[in-house]
């Protein structure tokens, strides 16, 4: 197993790669951080799945989703990775979009434990996690460093693959795209969220603010984001 693949520069949509990977059909699925629920909406409208429950630790993103009245085969609990609301044995898949990064570092082997548990025998799951390279890290890195935690992630993958509950299945490495139309839509997205308090004093507001519009063209600002996926499966 490994964190990276500097060599890889295919460009994909993840949801669609998903949708082509994983055995889905009249799944039993946990989504982990769910975040706005757009992953959610495009896998619940494929119409392959049984069921979806999607789990948002974020108290005001949460409230926001369980105003979504659309989508009646998804549901929408709170709770975090590393205590999830249901059964041993009762999930098919469990996906994991750029979340386990944000688990507790103290939590994270206790979050993958708790995969392996809520998995069937066989059940899969795709962890997805940023890795740290690219233009758009170099910005993101000026106020909000996480090479720690995803090293940390990794680390905690690589610790419940060696223990057992969890065997590697799969590593996926490619690139996805962000797209800004100016540095205030940034701001909007990626400083302004509700699930990280982004403190940045003048000086610092102005050093991400250059540092942004030096990749800013008369389009907007594109950005490719190197990513890994961790298939793991549960045995048996």
């Amino acid at each position: 197993m490994k964190i990276a693949d500097p060599t890889q520069d295919t460009l994909v949509n993840e949801v669609k790669l998903m949708l082509e990977t994983l055995p889905l059909d009249g799944a039993c699925v946990l989504e982990l951080g769910c975040g706005k629920a757009e992953k959610t909406r495009l896998l619940a409208e494929s119409g392959r799945v049984k069921e979806i429950v999607a789990l948002e630790v974020d108290d005001i993103q949460h409230r926001r989703n369980l105003e979504i009245t659309d989508l009646p085969q998804v549901s929408f609990r709170h709770g975090g990775a590393e205590a999830i609301p249901a059964e041993d044995g009762s999930v098919d898949i469990v996906l994991m979009f750029k979340s386990l990064h944000h688990v507790p570092m103290p939590l994270m082997d206790q979050a993958l434990s708790e995969i392996a548990r809520v998995l069937k025998p066989g059940g899969l799951a795709w962890i997805s996690e940023p890795v740290y390279a690219g233009e758009l890290n170099e910005v993101f890195k000026l106020f909000h460093d996480e090479k720690i935690v995803r090293e940390a992630a990794f680390a905690a993958i690589c610790r419940a693959v060696e223990r057992g509950p969890l065997v590697s299945e799969q590593q996926l490495f490619f690139n996805t795209r962000s797209f800004f139309e100016n540095f205030d839509q940034f701001d909007r997205r990626m400083i302004q969220v509700t699930h990280t308090n982004h403190r940045l004093d003048t000086t610092l507001y102005a050093q991400v603010k250059a540092k942004f519009e030096s990749y800013l063209g008369p389009e907007g600002a594109t950005f490719l984001n190197p990513q890994r996926v961790d298939l793991l499966r549960k045995p048996g």
